[in-house]
């Protein structure tokens, strides 16, 4: 594998890129009009937990359709290059940043992957979060799936194949590729090649996101980052009282609330500014000024769509916060039953140490699944603060 080839964005997913690899050359024998063998087919389903970069393996899978170099993704040719950009003609990506993707949005992209390829090789649509398709927009996809395009590949991402996650009439018209959570030491030993990490950086990292590559990433650069990991690590020791698991909850929510609002604010006042250019903002003269009363519901539309992308950002924020709490409950219950695995935050090693101590192993596990209780019901639209003040009690009480 070089330096250049698109699958090495895969770490630790040996099985899933051998089965990639295999497919994306039967795919390019059938554009030379040769026997394809086994190996391809028109849509697919990549799943895995939290960090498995199941988008990047779309994208990857994606750019070797489009290598011209025997499917190899080389990474380096022009069909590689573009795709991996977000730019390739024949490439669709369907994302979203609000809670659900639009029927009328789906319906579009699957009119348009009806047509033949421009560039000779393949239509493909990936989608990223193919959990959050609107029922009426999973209906329109499996119409696609169910009668597609000789050239035309389906990508869809979904954290699993459960009905809660996608369709079963779906499920059974695509291959499954299945992604793990990497190892630690496959993280670290990325984090060092590909972004020049020190050693004993890129291994804390690697242990401290719980194999999540995008997260060791930002732990192993970003001061700001471990800052808020090291505020939601500090939760277990300030439950001292009923009236500090609301404070608690209360802050952790703001918190994550103001991250999610820093995160989208840049892009909110550039997509408002791009909107009001092409509505004629500026202009001058009863041709302007009535194109931009006229332009309210477009405004107000893109109002409603930030605030969606702002609730989603603020929903991930939380779920890493929750993900760090996971790992420090799991820390005491491994330390507490002498498990022979390593810790997830070794930097707090003494601190789990002092609560296995404290606390039964009963009681420990009741704190985790609390924190798992939260995950979901906060995933099923209960509000926030909420889910986090119940959370904050049971972590308390135990």
């Amino acid at each position: 594998m070089t330096s250049h080839d698109v699958f090495s964005e895969l770490v630790g997913q040996e099985e899933p890129v051998d089965a990639l690899r295999r497919a994306a050359a039967a795919a390019s024998r059938i554009v030379a009009g040769e026997p394809g063998g086994g190996g391809m087919t028109h849509a697919w389903i990549f799943t895995g937990p939290p960090g498995s970069r199941r988008t990047v393996a779309a994208r990857v899978f994606a750019a070797a359709l489009q290598c011209q170099r025997d499917g190899a993704g080389c990474g380096e040719c022009h069909g590689c290059h573009t795709t991996l950009a977000g730019t390739h003609a024949d490439v669709q990506i369907v994302t979203t940043e609000g809670l659900t993707i639009k029927t009328e949005e789906t319906r579009a992209v699957v009119l348009r992957s009806a047509s033949a390829p421009t560039g000779g090789r393949w239509q493909v649509v990936i989608i990223e979060a193919a959990d959050r398709l609107h029922e009426r927009a999973s209906n329109a996809l499996l119409k696609a799936i169910e009668e597609p395009s000789p050239r035309t590949v389906f990508l869809l991402c979904t954290p699993s194949v459960h009905p809660d996650d996608i369709l079963v009439t779906i499920r059974s018209r695509c291959r499954l590729v299945s992604l793990r959570q990497p190892p630690s030491s496959a993280v670290a030993d990325f984090l060092v090649q590909r972004f020049g990490v020190a050693p004993d950086q890129a291994s804390w990292a690697a242990a401290a996101s719980q194999g999540d590559v995008e997260r060791a990433r930002q732990l192993a650069a970003d001061p700001e980052a471990r800052g808020r990991r090291e505020e939601v690590l500090s939760v277990p020791r300030r439950l001292t009282s009923i009236g500090a698991c609301f404070d608690v909850a209360a802050k952790l929510e703001a918190a994550t609330k103001t991250e999610a609002a820093n995160a989208v604010a840049e892009l909110d006042v550039a997509e408002r500014a791009a909107l009001e250019r092409a509505l004629g903002a500026g202009g001058t003269g009863r041709g302007a000024t009535g194109a931009m009363r006229g332009a309210a519901g477009q405004l107000k539309e893109l109002e409603r769509n930030q605030k969606l992308r702002a609730t989603r950002a603020q929903r991930d924020a939380l779920d890493r916060a929750l993900q760090d709490l996971i790992g420090f409950y799991r820390d005491v219950l491994v330390t507490s039953m002498r498990a022979p695995v390593p810790v997830v935050h070794g930097d707090l090693a003494p601190v789990s140490s002092a609560a296995a101590e404290k606390w039964s192993p009963e009681s420990t596990l009741r704190r985790l699944e609390a924190v798992l209780t939260c995950r979901e019901a906060i995933d099923k639209n209960v509000k926030p603060q909420v889910a986090l003040e119940a959370m904050m009690v049971t972590l308390w009480r135990g």
